[in-house]
C-alpha cells in the first residue's frame, strides 16, 4: 500500500484581495481568513494555556476533502501565544488548532469557484466586522471581539490586553478625533504571506530510520567516572538512544535538503517527519474526536518558518522543531462551530541542538 502523497508549502508574496476568505486562502500571518463566519472559537479559546494572555494567528492551510460534502471547504487554522516563556521544552500548550469546514452550497460564498483574477471592483473588507454574520472582530489580532472603545465605541477588541496594545500603538491619538481608525498593521500579528504547495518529489526513503530500529556503532565519548556509575545495560540504553536520536535528526537534515525553503508538509493519514526520536506521541496520546472518531495526522510546520516570523531573540524565543497537527479522521460536524483539533510540539533535543550548531 502506497504513502499519502505529501505535499510542500511554501512562502509567496500576494495581493492582499487573494489573501481574503472568499478566496480560500492558505496563508501564514495577518489576521484569520475566517471561513464559516458563525460559530468562531471564544476569546476563552484563544487564550495560551501557560500564561493566558491571547494567542496570535499563526497560519491557516485550507484543505477540502475530495467527494465529501459537508467538507467541499475546508480550512485549518493554527494560533499560538507569543510570550518566548511559554515555550517550554516539549510543551504544547502555547499552540492551538481549529477546523471549520462547509458544504458547496452555504450562507457564505458562491456556489462558483472563486475568480482566479483580481475583480474589477474589489470589494474593501472591514476588519472590524464579518460581513454576513455581523460577527465583530478584534483590531489587534482578528478574533471575535465585542469589546468595544469607551470613549469613541468604533473599534472593538476580544478583551483589555489588546485594547491597550492598540492604544499605545496608535488609538491614543485617534480617539475622539476625525480621523478614522488607523489602517497600519497591528503591531501583534506575523507578517503575511501566502502558503503556495506543490508535491514532493522522490519516495519515502529511509522509513525504517524514521520508525526506529537498525544496528550502528557507537563510539564511546563519555570518561570512566560515567563507566563506574552506571551499569553496562544503562550505558548501552543511553547508546542506543543517541544512535537513535542521531538516524532520525539526520533523516529529518537530508529529507529537507532538496527543499530547504518548505515550511509545512502536509500528508493526511500520512506520517510526520520527526526531527528527534525523543517526544514522538505514541497512538494513546493522540486523543480521539469526541465524535468518537480516531484523529490522523493532516499537516506539519517547520522550523524553517521562524525565520520569517521576525522573532529571533537572544534571550528566549518563539521555538520548535516540529508543530505537527492531528484531526478528526472522519471531519466531522460539529453545528456551525470551529472544531478544536490535536498539536503536538516536538523539539530538538539539546545534544542534537549542540551537535548542529557545531558542525
Amino acid at each position: 500500500m502506497s504513502s499519502p502523497e505529501v505535499v510542500l508549502g511554501f512562502l509567496e508574496e500576494a495581493e492582499p484581495w487573494r489573501l481574503q476568505s472568499q478566496q480560500f486562502p492558505s496563508k501564514v500571518g495577518g489576521k484569520p481568513a475566517w471561513l464559516s463566519q458563525t460559530g468562531l472559537p471564544l476569546q476563552s479559546d484563544l487564550e495560551c494555556e501557560k500564561c493566558g494572555l491571547p494567542m496570535v494567528f499563526l497560519l491557516q492551510v485550507y484543505a477540502p476533502i475530495s467527494g465529501q460534502d459537508r467538507s467541499f471547504h475546508r480550512t485549518l487554522f493554527l494560533f499560538c501565544c507569543k510570550t518566548p516563556e511559554c515555550y517550554s521544552h516539549n510543551d504544547s500548550r502555547c499552540l492551538k488548532v481549529f477546523r471549520s469546514q462547509l458544504p458547496r452550497k452555504n450562507e457564505f460564498y458562491s456556489y462558483d469557484p472563486p475568480p482566479d483574477d483580481e475583480p474589477q471592483t474589489v470589494s474593501k473588507e472591514d476588519n472590524n466586522i464579518l460581513s454576513l454574520s455581523g460577527v465583530k472582530l478584534c483590531w489587534v489580532c482578528g478574533c471575535p471581539g465585542n469589546k468595544a472603545c469607551s470613549r469613541c465605541h468604533t473599534v472593538t477588541y476580544c478583551g483589555k490586553h489588546h485594547q491597550t496594545v492598540h492604544w499605545k500603538h496608535s488609538h491614543k491619538k485617534e480617539c475622539l478625533s476625525a480621523a478614522l481608525p488607523s489602517a497600519s498593521a497591528s503591531p501583534f500579528l506575523f507578517p503575511e504571506s501566502e502558503l503556495v504547495t506543490e508535491p514532493e518529489e522522490g519516495g519515502e526513503e529511509g522509513d525504517d530510520a524514521q520508525r526506529g530500529g537498525g544496528e550502528e556503532e557507537q563510539k564511546s565519548t563519555e570518561g570512566p567516572s560515567l563507566s563506574d556509575t552506571l551499569a553496562e545495560a544503562d550505558l548501552e540504553e543511553v547508546a542506543l538512544h543517541e544512535t537513535e536520536d542521531n538516524k532520525v535528526f539526520q533523516r529529518f537534515k537530508k529529507k529537507i535538503a532538496s527543499e530547504p525553503h518548505q515550511v509545512i508538509r502536509y500528508s493526511r493519514g500520512g506520517r510526520p517527519l520527526w526531527v528527534s526520536s525523543s517526544h514522538v506521541p505514541a497512538e494513546e496520546e493522540i486523543p480521539p474526536c469526541t465524535c468518537g472518531a480516531n484523529r490522523t495526522f493532516e499537516f506539519q510546520v517547520m522550523p524553517q518558518l521562524l525565520n520569517n516570523l521576525c522573532v529571533d531573540s537572544t534571550g528566549a524565543s518563539i521555538d520548535w522543531g516540529t508543530v505537527t497537527v492531528y484531526t478528526c479522521s472522519a471531519s466531522c460536524n460539529h453545528g456551525d462551530q470551529y472544531r478544536s483539533e490535536f498539536v503536538w510540539k516536538q523539539d530538538v533535543s539539546a545534544d542534537q541542538l549542540t551537535k548542529h550548531r557545531n558542525t
